[in-house]
């Protein structure tokens, strides 16, 4: 229940910083998504960071990377963990994997938004 918590903590903040990014950012004259595009780079650099020093660096504990890499940069973002998703697949030498998880994630993705908005309708 004490880790449900930590993930919870860490995904409200992140969601909320990644409002207020978009917020500042995201320009409604051209409906470019700056705001979106940094929240989603900074996402992946912070959880390069921390993954990086929970496994490397054995610096974090089991709930502070609860708290930062699952919970903030789950809410912050989720193309983060598919980042070092992919990394991790490149990492492997898994290519085909990395390949088939990009292009579906992509793909699929982008079908999940389209039949959402038509049953919206």
């Amino acid at each position: 229940m004490k880790q449900l918590v930590f993930v919870f903590l860490g995904g409200g903040f992140g969601s909320v910083l990644r409002y207020v990014i978009g917020k500042l950012l995201n320009n409604t004259e051209n409906g470019i998504p700056y705001g979106t595009f940094v929240a989603n780079i900074l996402g992946s650099l912070l959880i390069g960071i921390v993954l990086s020093l929970a496994v490397k660096h054995d610096s974090l504990s089991q709930n502070q990377t609860l708290l930062l890499a699952t919970g903030f940069c789950g809410g912050f973002t989720t193309f983060s963990t598919f980042a070092y998703e992919n990394h991790m697949f490149l990492k492997s030498g898994d290519f085909t994997s990395f390949a088939i998880y990009t292009i579906a994630s992509f793909v699929v993705g982008f079908l999940a938004v389209f039949f959402g908005m038509y049953l919206a309708k």
